[in-house]
């Protein structure tokens, strides 16, 4: 078994007590390498028997299974920055190495089209349609999806932020959110601590709170009034982006489509720009 994918799959089907176990495990999962199941529940507030139970839950036969499953898949597992470079040399011993990268990026992408409900991504859009204000936030690596999705929203409706907590001042920004406003927030592993914060605090102020996540169970997940899970296999961050940047596009695109009235007049106005003094057409040169 895959823990991490098993506590995933059963999540929803724990109790209170066992989830408050599955998030501590994913957090800390060197304390269930030495401590006993007793004292593992002391810290997290729960009984011995939920921490056995919850061992039960996700077909494990009792905690010293546990214990040595953490120890030999959470402990002495790779990176995902590992896992991505051995992947990918396996891939270097076939022909046509670009294209087995390719159809990888592929096959990721339909793991997230399966993961995604379509009602859900309707909400999305229409939120983002009639809401006020949006604010965007990722950092590290997921810093150049918020980036690109807060400058293309921009484009196609307007009244758009990026969150950027090492230049912005972050207590005006939260105290601009309203109910009127939407906060979306990507947050991939290893989780910023910053993005979870700033989620909170904007729920807080009445925003409403998207999260896009690389799990089920991440933390963004306790703040987040819709939650998104970009699905990759290989468990790297670097091969969830292709998928991450389709999703994103996908809802650029019914943004678009559904709004096209507001679409048709930024669309305009950006026609309207005297480009040449930004832009340079192919093969030209600067004045």
């Amino acid at each position: 078994m895959i823990l991490k994918e098993t506590i995933e799959k059963e999540f929803n089907k724990l109790s209170k007590g066992q989830q408050k176990v599955a998030m501590y495990l994913l957090d800390h999962s060197k304390d269930f390498a030495v401590k006993s199941a007793g004292e593992i529940g002391k810290i997290i507030g729960v009984s011995e028997t939920t921490v056995i139970r919850f061992c039960y839950s996700i077909h494990l036969s009792g905690f010293s299974q546990l214990q040595k499953v953490v120890r030999e898949q959470l402990l002495q597992g790779n990176s995902t920055l590992g896992q991505y470079f051995t992947s990918k040399v396996e891939l270097a011993e076939k022909p046509k190495f670009f294209a087995s990268v390719m159809e990888k990026d592929y096959i990721h992408i339909q793991e997230t089209i399966q993961n995604i409900h379509e009602e859900d991504f309707e909400a999305f859009v229409d939120r983002l349609i009639e809401t006020d204000k949006m604010y965007v936030s990722g950092l590290r690596s997921s810093f150049s999806a918020a980036s690109w999705l807060a400058f293309t929203l921009g484009v196609v409706r307007g009244d758009t932020k990026l969150i950027r907590p090492d230049t912005d001042d972050l207590l005006l920004t939260i105290n601009e959110m309203d109910e009127g406003s939407t906060f979306i927030a990507i947050s991939f592993d290893r989780y910023v601590k910053d993005t979870i914060k700033l989620a909170e605090l904007a729920r807080k102020q009445g925003a409403f709170v998207i999260g896009i996540t690389d799990s089920s169970i991440a933390p963004i997940k306790e703040h987040a009034d819709l939650l998104f899970h970009i699905h990759s296999s290989e468990k790297s961050t670097i091969d969830a982006a292709p998928a991450l940047f389709s999703f994103l596009n996908a809802v650029i695109a019914g943004v678009s489509v559904k709004d096209q009235d507001r679409f048709q007049k930024r669309k305009e106005q950006y026609e309207r720009l005297d480009s040449n003094h930004f832009f340079i057409k192919p093969g030209g040169k600067m004045d």
